[in-house]
């Protein structure tokens, strides 16, 4: 059904806490909504919410709204996105983040049509692709690196963000019916559902040392410093809201980790460390850091392939093969079938290995069981693809 009597041209303007309040009644009386945001995190540690789009529909007409939250207190809006009303959403990882942040709640239930796309031959689309492809109609252009922070944003730009949300309802119907068809449709629910189970907000300030480079060459005590001091710069770039890389670059905690100061003036000679970082209780802070870690080397965790036993190592190439080819033929994203993680967590055994449980295990998990036991093994069909064949 085509609901869209409203376009990204005829929207409603939120920015007052009334105006708010009265939104949040009227999308209480449905059951389901679309949502997007617009946000920014480049000058702060935490994403800054800039805006928030809401579609729902009334009848046959689809109603668009805009919530400004800087002229208005989102918490309103804690209750009804924490209901069991289903949220249709595009690529939600990055919204489900900020709503966490901004509101401190996120849905219990999401149509992410990204996700859904994958079951339906797409990978990763875009929502301007998808849109095009499924829809035949064209999001407008936008500036890539709009202000939304920025006030007041312009009429180009209210129509851009309302766009982002006015298509979603259709997609998602025309997607229902397609995966009903297939019969997909479960698939596509449960791959929805797993999105909530992810990690949502920042990392764990002790696992910052794992984003930064060449770890992996260095000597554990080394290591150990580097992790210190990278969760100890983590923990005050939270405090502070500022981007890490401002409070000491990476190249700084790399110089420092090398030298292993122990002084103010051997911690100023190390590469990357300014004025700044040499005076007073910012220095100390540093200096204790590198104590810390120097006192606790740190060995590398086992990577994906170290957990597998030696003899099941070369499996992870031959069931990778078997993977992508089920998602060639089936038309799903391979990411969403199995990635490199899911295939050694397979094979190791794990109880939570994704690939033995669920339409995972019903689609190829068998298949991947009777690969690793020596039933079966696979051959090159002569048409550039594999077929899987029955071991004697």
């Amino acid at each position: 059904m085509n609901s869209r009597a409203t376009s990204a041209d005829d929207f409603e303007w939120v920015a007052s806490d009334g105006d708010l309040a009265r939104l949040v009644r009227r999308l209480e009386t449905v059951s389901e909504y679309a949502l997007d945001t617009e946000f920014h995190r480049e000058r702060t540690y935490f994403p800054r919410l800039a805006l928030l789009q809401f579609a729902w529909r009334e009848g046959d007409r689809l109603r668009i709204a805009l919530v400004d939250p800087l002229a208005c207190d989102v918490a309103a809006l804690r209750e009804l996105i924490a209901s069991d009303r289903l949220v249709l959403v595009h690529a939600a990882q990055q919204d489900l983040d900020v709503l966490s942040h901004s509101v401190g709640v996120v849905p219990q239930r999401l149509h992410d049509t990204q996700v859904a796309a994958g079951f339906l031959g797409y990978s990763s689309p875009s929502l301007a692709n998808l849109v095009n492809a499924e829809l035949k109609a064209n999001l407008p252009k936008g500036d890539r690196l709009t202000d939304w922070l920025r006030r007041p944003l312009t009429d180009a730009q209210r129509r851009y963000a309302a766009s982002d949300v006015e298509f979603l309802f259709d997609i998602r119907d025309r997607q229902r019916d397609r995966l009903i068809a297939r019969g997909r449709l479960d698939w596509a629910d449960e791959a929805c559902a797993e999105l909530l189970t992810r990690r949502i907000g920042p990392l764990d300030p002790a696992l910052a040392w794992t984003r930064i480079k060449d770890v992996r060459t260095m000597r554990p005590r080394t290591r150990g410093v580097l992790a210190a001091l990278a969760e100890w710069r983590e923990l005050r770039a939270m405090s502070s809201d500022i981007p890490p890389r401002q409070v000491l670059a990476d190249l700084a905690l790399q110089g420092i980790a090398q030298r292993e100061p122990s002084s103010v003036e051997e911690l100023s000679q190390a590469r990357g460390v300014d004025d700044r970082h040499v005076r007073g209780g910012f220095a100390a802070e540093i200096l204790e850091a590198v104590r810390r870690g120097r006192d606790n080397p740190l060995e590398l965790p086992p990577s994906d392939g170290d957990e597998l036993d030696r003899s099941l190592r070369p499996a992870v190439t031959l069931v990778s093969a078997w993977v992508s080819e089920v998602a060639r033929r089936e038309e799903i994203d391979p990411a969403i079938l199995g990635t490199r993680s899911d295939i050694v967590d397979f094979l190791r055994g794990a109880d939570e290995a994704r690939l033995g449980t669920g339409w995972r295990r019903d689609l190829v998990g068998h298949q991947l069981g009777d690969i690793v036991s020596g039933r079966a093994a696979l051959a090159f069909d002569g048409r550039g693809g594999l077929v899987l064949r029955p071991v004697d």
